[in-house]
C-alpha cells in the first residue's frame, strides 16, 4: 500500500542481503513482495536479482529460495535472467526430478524467451523416457504437452509410441499418456489409440489389460473421451466382449460407467452393461 518512493527505500535496505533473505522462511516472502510490487524497470530490481548470480542452484533446491527464483522468472524481464538459464545448463534432468526444481523449470517454460527455453527443452527431450516415470519429472513433461510448441509435443508423443500399454500401467507415466492422448495432434492421437486397439484381442489384449488396471483405466477413459467418433466406436466394440468380466474389477467398473454414459447420451442400447439394481449378477 506504500508509495513507490517508500517501496524503493525498502528495496535499498534489502540490497546486499538478498541471498540470505531468500533462504529464510520469512525473508523469502519479503523478497517475493518486492519483486511483485516494485516495477520491473526499476534499476534496484535488477540489482537485487543479480545478487542471486552464482547461487541459483542453491536457491532452486532450497524450500524457501525456490519461491524467490520462481518469482524472479514471473516478474523480471527475461533478458535479465540469462544467468539463471546458464546455471541450468547440464542440470535440467536433475532439476526436473527435484521437488522444487521441477517447479522452476515449468516457470522458465512459461515466462522466458524462446532462445532461453530452447536449450532447456533440448535437455528435457534427451531424458523423456526417465522423466515420464519420475514422480516430479512427469509434471514437467505434462507441462510441455499442455503448453509447449507442436514440435515439442510431437517429440514426446514419439517417445510414448510403442510403449502405451507399459507406460499406462505406471503410476506417474500414466498421467503423461493421458496428456499425450489429450494434447497430441489428431493424427498422433489416432495412432496412440490404435496402438492398444490393434494388439491381440482376447483376455491378454492391451485394451483389456488397461481397463482393469488401477492407472491405465483412466487412459482408456480419456481415449473414449477424445477419440474421433469412428475410432471411439472401434474402442467400444473392442470393449464390449469384456463387459461381464469387467464388472468383477474395481477399475473395470469405471470403464463400464463411461460406456453407459456414452450409449445413453447417443440413445444406443448396448445391452446389460451394469448389473441388476440389487447387485446380483
Amino acid at each position: 500500500f506504500g508509495s513507490l518512493e517508500q517501496k524503493l527505500a525498502l528495496a535499498e535496505r534489502i540490497r546486499g542481503h538478498v541471498l540470505s533473505l531468500a533462504l529464510q522462511m520469512y525473508g523469502c516472502r519479503v523478497i517475493q513482495k518486492a519483486l511483485e510490487f516494485i516495477p520491473a524497470d526499476q534499476q534496484v530490481i535488477n540489482e537485487m536479482v543479480r545478487e542471486l548470480d552464482g547461487h541459483v542452484l542453491k536457491c532452486v533446491k532450497d524450500q524457501n529460495g525456490n519461491h524467490v527464483v520462481q518469482k524472479c522468472i514471473e516478474c523480471v524481464q527475461p533478458q535479465s535472467l540469462q544467468f539463471i538459464i546458464d546455471a541450468f545448463k547440464g542440470q535440467v534432468f536433475a532439476l526436473s526430478t527435484h521437488p522444487y526444481g521441477c517447479r522452476v523449470i515449468q516457470r522458465i517454460l512459461e515466462h522466458c524467451l524462446p532462445d532461453q527455453t530452447l536449450p532447456i527443452l533440448e535437455e528435457l527431450h534427451q531424458h523423456t523416457e526417465q522423466l515420464v516415470q519420475d514422480q516430479y519429472g512427469n509434471y514437467v513433461i505434462q507441462h510441455v504437452l499442455e503448453h509447449g510448441r507442436p514440435e515439442d509435443k510431437s517429440k514426446i508423443v514419439a517417445e510414448i509410441r510403442g510403449n502405451v500399454l507399459v507406460l499406462s500401467q505406471h503410476k506417474f507415466a500414466s498421467n503423461v499418456v493421458e496428456k499425450c492422448v489429450t494434447h497430441a495432434s489428431r493424427t498422433e492421437r489416432a495412432v496412440l489409440i490404435d496402438e492398444v486397439c490393434t494388439m491381440n484381442d482376447g483376455p491378454h489384449s492391451a485394451l483389456y489389460t488397461m481397463m482393469k488396471d488401477q492407472y491405465a483405466n483412466y487412459v482408456v477413459q480419456k481415449m473414449i473421451d477424445v477419440a474421433e467418433p469412428a475410432q471411439r466406436k472401434i474402442v467400444m466394440h473392442k470393449i464390449r466382449p469384456h463387459i461381464a468380466t469387467l464388472r468383477k474389477y474395481t477399475y473395470g467398473k469405471h470403464i463400464l460407467a463411461k460406456l453407459e454414459k456414452y450409449y445413453m447420451k447417443n440413445g444406443v442400447d448396448l445391452g446389460p452393461i451394469c448389473g441388476p439394481p440389487n447387485g446380483i449378477i
